[in-house]
């Protein structure tokens, strides 16, 4: 059982690093109509994450590799439930991916408008989509007892779903508005540093009205976080370290800021995974069909070879990911090989 509580463990921390490295992806492309005011701040927009946001993405389909070896049930059913929502992200993936590599590819300003709207749209998609499928793991989808699931995308669409990921647009702007804090300058960084904390207001306050929903549904997590009073600790802290970004901001150590920032983004995460566990996917016909670490792992072998391959292979998986960003740290300079 603890290798399946392990994995439980390793696949959250999978899916945090996602969201905390191609986060800041898809806040920067969200902020681009709000901060850029002429080409040449859209092109250190797009510098800003050149390169990386590819390399960040890997994490997402390193997520997809570890559910579906590790908790093959849980990749059956949530991939065929939601397969229409699945196939929507895929589609706004491309369209980022194809929109930052074809903008600066002709002189045209309408050719250039037109991938800069492609690129902010499909970053606020994958965002919105992300959060109301987290949203609806959290209240339960309709899982049978043979974990055969049926719903519609508009019954995704419920109304606590939908602030998940309104919530999580907010969340991944700001931290994206952090980021761009250690890559710009000038007015640029002013207008940036300027949203900065209309963004964490918005964020208190959606956040705060999210957890509150939360605590108040009428299912087994809301039931867990009752239960385990100890949870409450990771809100309590994301929110001590959504406070020592501002202060960091308002000093100027933006390093410090993004590193806080990422943190608030990790205890999040905490608190959902704390509260679900050990469900992986409940169940809103029966909590006797959720799937959990236990009914819904791999066989103990699969899960021993898949630990020592994690134990060999995410060292340098992490080292080349802090090389990279060693590599590519400083503020954006422009030049001939920019987007």
């Amino acid at each position: 059982m603890w290798l399946n509580t392990l994995w439980f463990v390793l696949y959250v921390v999978i899916i945090g690093g996602y969201v905390i490295l191609d986060g800041f992806d898809l806040g920067v492309g969200m902020l681009g109509p709000v901060v850029a005011k002429d080409d040449r701040e859209k092109r250190i927009l797009l510098n800003s994450i050149g390169p990386v946001w590819d390399g960040n993405e890997v994490w997402l389909v390193l997520a997809g590799g570890a559910l579906f070896a590790a908790f093959p049930l849980v990749y059956a059913s949530l991939f065929s439930g939601f397969y229409l929502a699945m196939m929507l992200v895929l589609l706004v993936l491309i369209l980022r991916t194809v929109a930052i590599e074809f903008r600066s590819k002709r002189e045209s300003a309408t050719w250039r408008t037109t991938w800069d709207w492609f690129f902010s749209l499909s970053s606020l998609g994958i965002t919105v989509l992300l959060g109301v499928a987290l949203g609806n793991v959290i209240v339960g989808v309709p899982i049978d007892r043979a974990g055969n699931m049926y719903i519609d995308l508009l019954h995704l669409l419920n109304p606590y779903s939908i602030a998940v990921g309104l919530t999580a647009v907010v969340m991944l702007s700001l931290h994206g508005g952090i980021f761009l804090t250690l890559k710009t300058e000038d007015e640029l960084l002013a207008r940036v540093t300027a949203l900065i904390p209309k963004l964490m207001a918005v964020f208190f306050a959606l956040m705060t009205l999210l957890i509150l929903w939360t605590l108040l549904l009428d299912n087994p997590i809301a039931e867990r976080y009752a239960d385990r009073l100890w949870i409450g600790v990771f809100p309590f802290l994301a929110l001590i370290s959504t406070l020592a970004a501002w202060r960091q901001i308002h000093h100027q150590r933006y390093l410090s800021a993004f590193l806080a920032s990422a943190t608030t983004i990790a205890l999040l995460m905490g608190t959902v995974a704390a509260g679900l566990y050990p469900v992986l996917l409940p169940s809103s016909i029966d909590p006797a069909f959720d799937l959990t670490v236990s009914n819904a792992a791999s066989a103990e072998p699969t899960l021993q070879v898949m630990t020592v391959i994690a134990v060999i292979g995410m060292p340098f998986v992490l080292l080349y990911t802090a090389g990279v960003y060693y590599f590519f740290r400083g503020r954006v300079v422009l030049d001939d090989q920019s987007y």
